[in-house]
């Protein structure tokens, strides 16, 4: 199908919008349906500016409208009427880009168009200081529940599980029983972003408390689904996955008793904090950034990328396992500027 308006011969902005949106970030560029939305919304941000400051009406935007002086314009409106966060508008500006990119390639006369825009640079946004727990606040947090009842219990094992693997909490929620291998040395497959899938090492101590919680919650499980979630509540009858709204909820319960014990706990703790802060404790027992990184899931870091190669599994089962808190701990290493930017990027 040509993507070019049939009267003008002029490249049809709408349809590679559709192109780019409907078939080559979900099956040609395999983007998560999150991600596709994502640059959908970026997209729609740079529309609703053009239709409010330059009163071009949807019908008519082109690709004319993408030219550097009005993606300038439309930077400089995202900052300074809409407010955005110096990031939001990175992002914004980084999915206009890729899709020009795309369209470059498709017609060689939206070349210019895809160049100007790649000379344009988000503002920056100051670095914030790494939101991460003590060790004696992380143990507070994963002692918090006591396990006297069955949702105690599998609540402490979510909690457990979440820091061990430095999860992100949706990859936790999507965890089916498929996904654990705990014949030692076990390990977990994690399916991150764009579904992509990681191998992360467990320390022996969490494969102990998994054995214990799969007994309880998953008996017979060599006849049970593989599909089935790991962690899951009842409804009807039949064994849904939790929310990513109820693992925070989980934390959150564990905070507030753990403040009794430790008072210093952040208030606004999250589920993002934990895996930051298992980043931090890697870190500290003096494990390379770019295992780190490949426990994480991280695949672009430009200073460390072409180390990924040597991480291996068994590598990271080492990493997990120096990293497990003990009685008495070193002083941690001074960070230098170069690594505090390295781990201020952790996502």
């Amino acid at each position: 199908m040509t993507k070019h308006d049939r009267a003008t011969r002029e490249p049809d902005f709408y349809r590679y919008a559709r192109d780019y949106l409907h078939v080559y970030l979900p099956t040609m560029a395999h983007r998560s349906a999150n991600t596709v939305e994502a640059y959908r919304i970026s997209l729609e941000c740079l529309l609703r500016y053009l239709a409010e400051q330059h009163h071009v009406a949807r019908a008519h935007v082109s690709f004319d409208h993408l030219d550097r002086q009005h993606l300038k314009g439309w930077l400089a409106w995202m900052g300074g009427q809409q407010h955005y966060a110096p990031r939001t508008i990175g992002l914004r500006l980084t999915a206009v880009k890729a899709f020009l990119a795309y369209c470059a390639a498709e017609d060689l006369t939206l070349v210019t168009v895809s160049q100007q825009a790649k000379t344009l640079r988000a503002p920056t946004a100051a670095r914030e200081p790494i939101e991460y727990l003590t060790e004696p606040e992380t143990s507070a947090v994963l002692a918090a529940f006591t396990g006297r009842t069955p949702k105690s219990r599998r609540n402490r094992m979510l909690l457990i599980l979440l820091y061990d693997t430095a999860a992100r909490v949706g990859e936790l929620t999507a965890m089916t029983l498929a996904d654990l291998h705990l014949h030692r040395p076990g390990h977990v497959v994690l399916t991150g972003k764009g579904d992509k899938t990681r191998v992360v090492p467990l320390t022996a101590k969490t494969i102990e408390h998994l054995d214990v919680y799969l007994a309880e919650f998953h008996p017979g499980i060599a006849r049970t689904e593989t599909t089935r979630p790991v962690f899951y509540s009842l409804h009807n009858g039949a064994p849904t996955a939790l929310s990513t709204d109820t693992v925070a909820a989980v934390l959150k319960r564990a905070a507030t008793t753990a403040r009794r014990r430790c008072p210093s706990i952040p208030e606004d703790i999250h589920c993002h904090m934990l895996r930051k802060t298992k980043a931090m404790d890697l870190y500290q027992q003096g494990i390379a950034l770019p295992i780190i990184m490949r426990l994480l899931g991280h695949e672009n870091m430009s200073t460390t990328s072409a180390f990924y190669a040597f991480a291996t599994v068994d590598m990271m089962r080492k990493a997990v396992d120096a990293a497990t808190p003990a009685v008495t701990t070193p002083q941690a290493r001074r960070l230098t500027k170069e690594r505090l930017q390295a781990l201020y990027s952790l996502r």
